[in-house]
């Protein structure tokens, strides 16, 4: 006797239509999400964007938005990758109820709504709170390096620049002589249907790449102008904790400094794993349920600026600030340590690397009688108990969460602001995403 199985008809037509309720589970996050973005969220910022009644229906602004959250908290970010799982995925046609934007449409609504889409963050936060999962007890701030898009192979010392600077004229000028001599050869050939004046195209080319050196050059010139006339500022800080005396700015750049021609605000920037051609990101994540309470982004490689401006954020968003803050030794500086006494905040911030079995951080070259010294007192009295442990176990598995869970490892857009705007972004998934599993 066969074996009776259940039958399989591709062809088979429904008598009644699908709802897409029914393409996933109840309770699945595509529908939690979707549900969020039309019920919990303010999207006035991007309707009113839309006042025109002429020419095609465009798709709704709530389901763009909610399509492009989902993605992002499942780790897809790419526009194409986007508009391919909006028809091969049910979880994806479930928030955009069967409607298949393509990736053109896609990218553009990203583009022209960004800032509306970053100001989203603060909205979320608010849900979270309002689901208890912010409690501002403590509170725990890092910095996680993230690739530009753009390569460091891209990138060119000033030192480099005035050499090829040179030598490239040289060979344009040449080549020019070259090129007029070629087009007069050749209308005596061909005929004078040419204007004469045309370049080849590896003539033009020359001339291109001289034109980036020379717009690199005049950048990297006028910042260390600009560095000049502000004086020696944070450099001179991170000098003296180093042991050298700063230097003022001479408003000429060093050699080594370095511009890229695909992202020009990007930098190049030390990671445990080599250089990459990135930014610095930044997140300070509260301890209840590892929400990202403020987050930022700078092309700075040093942290130690970015302790203050996070915390006012947080009052910010939240309209109070926190009860304690954790921080690693990028983020220590005595004027760092008074901000937070100013603030009354309870801080636990290291004076010097922490090596691993040990119970607090070492006090680095921390001068006896400065808050520095008095701060890595605080934390080593305190041993296994002082709350500068849940550090750790606060932001660093956030980003964590974010670069190897969900695969942001690079950013899609260039340009500090626009770039700025993406990681709020990736961050205000981060938090939906903890709001359905704990809200």
């Amino acid at each position: 006797m066969s074996k009776v199985f259940r039958a399989w008809d591709v062809d088979e037509v429904w008598l009644l239509p699908a709802s897409v309720q029914d393409f996933v589970p109840p309770g699945h996050i595509a529908h939690l999400i979707r549900e969020t973005v039309r019920e919990g969220l303010d999207l006035r910022a991007i309707l009113s964007q839309y006042d025109e009644e002429r020419g095609y229906p465009p798709y709704h602004p709530g389901m763009m938005t909610a399509l492009l959250l989902y993605a992002y908290s499942q780790g897809i970010y790419s526009s194409r990758r986007i508009d391919r799982a909006c028809h091969e995925r049910v979880d994806f046609m479930a928030v955009t109820g069967l409607s298949y934007p393509d990736f053109r449409t896609i990218s553009e609504f990203r583009k022209r709504h960004l800032g509306a889409l970053s100001g989203l963050f603060v909205q979320v936060l608010g849900l979270c709170r309002k689901a208890g999962l912010v409690k501002l007890g403590h509170v725990a701030l890092d910095g996680t390096k993230i690739k530009a898009n753009a390569s460091k192979h891209k990138a060119m010392s000033y030192g480099r620049m005035k050499g090829a600077e040179e030598k490239l004229a040289a060979e344009v000028a040449g080549w020019m002589k070259k090129a007029a001599a070629q087009d007069a050869a050749e209308d005596r050939q061909h005929g004078g249907d040419r204007r004469g004046d045309e370049l080849p195209d590896w003539v033009a080319n020359k001339e291109r790449r001289l034109a980036k050196i020379r717009e690199a050059k005049a950048a990297l010139e006028a910042e260390a102008q600009a560095a000049a006339g502000q004086g020696a500022g944070e450099d001179s800080e991170v000098a003296a904790k180093r042991g050298r005396k700063g230097q003022p700015p001479s408003g000429v750049p060093e050699d080594n400094a370095q511009r890229n021609f695909t992202d020009p605000e990007s930098r190049i920037m030390k990671t445990k794993d080599g250089f990459i051609q990135g930014y610095n990101a930044q997140a300070a994540v509260d301890a209840e349920h590892q929400i990202i309470v403020s987050c930022d982004l700078t092309n700075q490689g040093t942290d130690s600026a970015q302790l203050l401006p996070l915390m006012d954020q947080i009052k910010a968003n939240t309209e109070v600030l926190p009860k304690q803050v954790s921080a690693d030794a990028g983020y220590a500086s005595d004027a760092n340590l008074k901000g937070l006494e100013e603030r009354e905040i309870d801080g636990f911030v290291a004076a010097g690397r922490q090596k691993h079995g040990t119970a607090a951080p070492a006090a680095g070259k921390a001068k006896e009688g400065s808050r520095l010294a008095a701060m890595a007192q605080k934390i080593a009295g305190q041993g296994y108990d002082s709350p500068y442990r849940l550090r750790k176990q606060t932001v660093e598995p956030v980003f964590g969460q974010i670069k190897q869970a969900r695969g942001f490892r690079q950013f899609l857009l260039r340009g500090l602001d626009k770039v700025k705007q993406e990681w709020v972004l990736v961050c205000t998934a981060h938090n939906l995403l903890k709001l359905t599993a704990f809200g």
